[in-house]
């Protein structure tokens, strides 16, 4: 019997029953942690952008490409809340002196910041 191109190419296959199924898997992806907004994107690439998502899956690029998002996505984040905390004088000396208002104006700033990055990192 002939080999197949699949074979030519190193591939295998297991006889399950009277048929052969080739013994596919996906290339070898170097894990790296993935935060918050990685699984955020991940979760939105499954549910919005099937394609994309499958196309990283089946290359293997996925884990990089979401370890990526996620490190873009916390520098950009952190770099908003700092300007934005400049710009509205909420400093050290305020949360010295009043620190529910101190909490109060942070947790506004926190979640501007945070919508800023989903509409422009995550959700696209």
């Amino acid at each position: 019997m002939a080999k197949t191109i699949f074979e030519e190419m190193g591939g295998t296959y297991t006889q399950v029953g009277d048929y052969l199924l080739p013994d596919l898997k996906l290339p070898e992806e170097e894990q790296q942690p993935i935060g918050v907004w990685g699984q955020r994107h991940r979760r939105y690439l499954k549910e919005h952008r099937r394609a994309t998502y499958t196309t990283l899956l089946t290359s293997g690029k996925l884990n990089s490409y979401l370890a990526g998002i996620d490190r873009q996505a916390e520098e950009m984040f952190l770099r908003l809340v700092k300007q934005m905390a400049e710009v509205e004088g909420v400093t050290e000396q305020l949360k010295a002196n009043n620190q529910m208002e101190w909490v109060g104006r942070m947790n506004n700033i926190r979640n501007r910041a945070m919508e800023i990055v989903n509409s422009e990192l995550i959700y696209v």
